[in-house]
């Protein structure tokens, strides 16, 4: 068994950005939190498969260059190479909960 609280974890931003909780063996999991005018970044996977749930915030999920606007409880299944990115283009911060799966850490495929 494996225990964090997020108060322990660190962004990879330093206050914002990507924020893994949990690490493998089988998935990847965390928040993302983005401040107004933050994105996460166009990307891929070649095997890994992204669930993105909202908790708070109204970004933007842009799926293989189709956008889609958010809200809180909406979640998005992303399957294996299809582009996407997450976009903050609002004046309230959003947070995003993110499972990747299976386990792949060098899976990313950048754009």
């Amino acid at each position: 068994m494996k225990r964090t609280n997020e108060k322990n974890e660190c962004y990879r931003g330093g206050d914002s950005g990507v924020k893994y909780l949990m690490r493998g063996p089988r998935i990847d999991w965390g928040v993302i939190l983005l401040k107004p005018g933050q994105r996460m970044g166009p990307h891929g996977h070649r095997e890994v498969e992204e669930t993105f749930y909202v908790l708070q915030g109204a970004p933007k999920m842009v799926v293989d260059d189709v956008s889609y606007r958010a809200g809180a409880g909406d979640v998005f299944q992303v399957a294996p190479s299809e582009k996407h990115d997450l976009v903050n283009d609002t004046n309230e911060a959003a947070k995003v909960v993110f499972i990747k799966t299976p386990f792949l850490p060098d899976d990313k495929v950048s754009y």
